[in-house]
């Protein structure tokens, strides 16, 4: 009965490293895909200051001044 008890114990301790180790693999593939997610958030979020700070001058200083640097800018 022992025997029985301790092959029994060690088929689940094997089942249940195997089931840990999967589940281990697929968290690091999830958690790599949030790391890439978060990289293409920050860069829309930066596009999205600058667009912020082009309305905010031309809200304050008016248009025409905002296309005058605009041009200042490209040439």
């Amino acid at each position: 009965m022992d025997n029985y008890l301790a092959c029994c114990t060690m088929n689940q301790i094997d089942a249940t490293d195997a089931k840990l180790a999967t589940h281990e693999e697929i968290c690091q593939m999830r958690y790599e895909a949030i790391q890439k997610s978060f990289e293409s958030g920050s860069k829309r979020m930066s596009r999205i200051e600058y667009i912020l700070y082009a309305l905010i001058a031309v809200t304050l200083l008016g248009p025409g001044f905002a296309a005058e640097m605009l041009k200042k800018m490209l040439m």
